[in-house]
């Protein structure tokens, strides 16, 4: 005769329930933070649009609000040195000035302190960063960490899919290290 199954003991379901719990708060805040992440509307003038580095279509988003008129700069943040020097950066948008450069470090937090220094040169107290909805809600955290004034950001889509599967994990290590080792600008 087979051994009678043991129904699951109130330890085991207690377990199972925290794990359960644990999950789905994970889930929830990584949906809050880096799928759909809760952003302001844009104003309706800013002092410049920042592109922000990084995988997406920025650019294409950066150069809509420029001419849409959002602001009178365009600045954009690129990895590849060479661009800047070679002069290749943004297109140029009637009416409004373009600037590129290349953070140090180049990172978030890089780009967060270029950004208070071109806010600190040329008065910004508003600005609209471009980003894609993963980053958009931990850019904010750093550059505020920088800059005083006003912070909206746009954000556009990853350009596919499985490209979550990385950056889930890499924004949730990049927070961690927001929040614990590079708490300063």
């Amino acid at each position: 005769m087979g051994r009678a199954r043991r129904p699951w003991s109130r330890r085991r379901w207690v377990i199972a329930t925290v794990l359960l719990v644990l999950v789905c708060a994970f889930s929830i805040a990584t949906a809050r933070l880096f799928v759909w992440p809760s952003l302001p509307p844009l104003p309706e003038q800013a002092d410049a649009i920042v592109q922000l580095g990084g995988p997406g279509n920025r650019e294409s988003t950066a150069l809509a609000l420029a001419r849409d008129g959002l602001a009178p700069m365009l600045v954009q943040s690129t990895y590849a040195e060479d661009l800047i020097d070679d002069g290749e950066c943004l297109p140029p948008v009637p009416d409004v000035v373009t600037l590129c450069f290349h953070p140090d470090p180049n990172t978030t937090r890089g780009e967060a302190q270029a950004i208070a220094r071109f806010a600190e040169e040329y008065g910004w107290r508003s600005i609209i960063l471009v980003t894609t909805p993963d980053q958009a809600w931990r850019a904010s955290v750093r550059v505020s960490r920088c800059f005083d004034g006003d912070i909206f950001v746009a954000t556009t889509p990853l350009p596919h899919r499985l490209l979550w599967l990385r950056q889930i994990p890499y924004q949730w290590g990049a927070t961690a290290k927001a929040f614990t080792v590079e708490t300063d600008c």
